[in-house]
């Protein structure tokens, strides 16, 4: 479905809007636009010339974005038989668990270097006391989202039937 201009103008800035907050929360700049614009399109799939197209931007701009989008598996690249031209696909079946999945597995390290940081400097002073305090908390969260991410298949189960 092609969309009018104003409302490829509304899209443009829900995704400039959901690409700043991306970017606030660690995502380089060019990736967090090209992820937003590929979760709030309609389109499931596109070639690096659609999305410059889509986002307004170079080509050039583009290349980097997805393979680091690739990398970090928001987006999936294909080729169809018998083309040149490499798709890049949003993934969307389970794409929040494993983007989750990948900040568990930061959070871990987060965990496991202020456990060593415990472990060094003890728990009987000012900054291993905290560093202790900082452990558990970490702990405390990484069990709350392992146990989200446990639960998602049968929770969206239950919101989509509750409309």
């Amino acid at each position: 479905m092609d969309l009018t201009q104003e409302e490829r103008a509304t899209l443009l800035r829900f995704v400039e809007r959901f690409a700043l907050v991306l970017r606030e929360s660690g995502m380089a700049p060019m990736p967090a636009r090209v992820f937003a614009y590929a979760l709030a399109d309609d389109a499931d799939r596109y070639t690096a010339a659609e999305l410059a197209e889509g986002l307004q931007v170079s080509p050039a701009a583009i290349s980097g974005a997805v393979r680091q989008l690739v990398q970090i598996g928001l987006l999936v690249r294909e080729r169809e038989p018998g083309t040149r031209s490499d798709l890049y696909v949003l993934d969307d079946g389970n794409l929040w668990v494993r983007f989750t999945g990948a900040e568990l597995a930061a959070l871990q390290r987060f965990e496991d270097v202020v456990a060593a940081g415990v472990d060094i400097l003890g728990a009987d002073r000012p900054g291993g006391r905290r560093l202790a305090e900082t452990r558990e908390f970490l702990a405390f969260l990484h069990e709350v989202l392992a146990d989200a991410v446990a639960r998602w298949p049968e929770e969206r189960t239950r919101r989509a039937a509750a409309g």
